[in-house]
């Protein structure tokens, strides 16, 4: 049992530390962006039909971060603003799978190779989605609403400078929105790291369609947001799962939950939510097996680095200041 608590709080300690720095560069680019790309900007660039506005809504959604709305209100505001279905799809699909913190985050525990793939097989997917939607169930763009006075979403009637809202949005907001499911993230990678043996999952989830399909059951109705899946994916490449099977938990994990498909359904319509998960569930298990015919050695040199590297100071430090985000963070009741 104490062999098991060491290697579980050594496992959680080292992935934290791996992240930190990362996590921390991409608090402060979340908030920065979070000043200078409003949801209002975004509601009056990605209006009208076509496939411009579903690749403009794709590409805005990869790095976009939101305030604590969230993804579901901002995209319904869309919608309500004359976007069309398909282009408020395509906003739907791509925001959640990544973001700028998630980005460096991957990088750290996952390489460059996922780094980069991620967002761009989240921009992919999003445009796929926007355009089955634009083409099986378009429906009639809504009418735009007068547009309201733009302002602070979480303040707005803040007159502070833009640098202190985009620190208070990058270490106080967003920390309190993902913290939660970033540090269940933690815990189950460290438990499955010092509670399975390595390669335990690898005759069972090594690879192929079956072992896509089982992820994307997980991952579905499984709420977890894209940092948080993260050190999760780490954990499972390490222990034996294909890195194409872990990439279907990376994308099926953040983009499907209960409140995102219920809102779609009610809002848009069965048909496009249908077409929602179809989408998810499609591209995941199709770029799940492009991964793995294409890049075989990624997952050994994804596990090496996961089990093997040693943290150096400045990751313990940045660790701590991680930690101290989140503590306050938590601590900080949301006006």
């Amino acid at each position: 049992m104490s062999g098991f608590l060491q290697q579980f709080v050594w496992g959680l300690w080292v992935t934290v530390v791996e992240m930190s720095p990362y996590l921390l560069l991409g608090f402060l680019v979340a908030g920065v962006m979070s000043v200078w790309i409003s949801p209002a900007m975004v509601e009056r660039h990605l209006g009208g039909r076509g496939l411009l506005p579903i690749l403009k809504a794709s590409a805005f959604g990869v790095p976009l971060p939101l305030c604590s709305c969230g993804v579901i209100p901002v995209s319904m505001s869309l919608h309500k603003h004359g976007a069309s279905k398909g282009a408020t799809v395509a906003f739907l699909l791509s925001t959640p799978q990544t973001g700028v913190d998630s980005i460096l985050v991957t990088y750290s525990l996952l390489g460059p190779v996922f780094a980069v793939l991620r967002p761009l097989i989240a921009l992919v997917t999003g445009v796929i989605g926007g355009a089955l939607v634009d083409g099986f169930d378009p429906g009639r763009a809504q009418a735009s609403a007068p547009e309201e006075k733009s302002g602070d979403a979480c303040c707005p009637n803040c007159k502070t400078s833009k640098w202190v809202k985009a620190i208070r949005y990058g270490f106080v907001s967003l920390p309190r929105d993902i913290g939660r499911p970033m540090l269940l993230g933690l815990l189950v990678a460290a438990g499955i790291s010092a509670a399975i043996p390595k390669d335990f999952f690898a005759p069972m989830l090594g690879g192929g369609i079956v072992a896509m399909l089982v992820m994307a059951a997980v991952g579905v109705p499984m709420y977890v947001c894209a940092t948080a899946s993260v050190p999760i994916a780490a954990a499972l490449i390490a222990k034996g799962v294909s890195p194409g099977a872990a990439l279907v938990f990376l994308m099926t994990g953040p983009a499907t939950n209960a409140a995102s498909l219920l809102t779609i359904w009610s809002q848009l319509g069965h048909r496009t939510a249908w077409l929602y998960l179809l989408t998810v569930v499609g591209s995941a298990i199709g770029c799940g097996l492009a991964i793995d015919a294409f890049i075989p050695e990624l997952g050994s040199d994804i596990s090496a680095h996961f089990c093997e590297n040693t943290p150096g100071l400045f990751g313990h430090v940045s660790a701590i200041v991680l930690l101290a985000v989140l503590g306050a963070a938590f601590l900080r009741k949301p006006k």
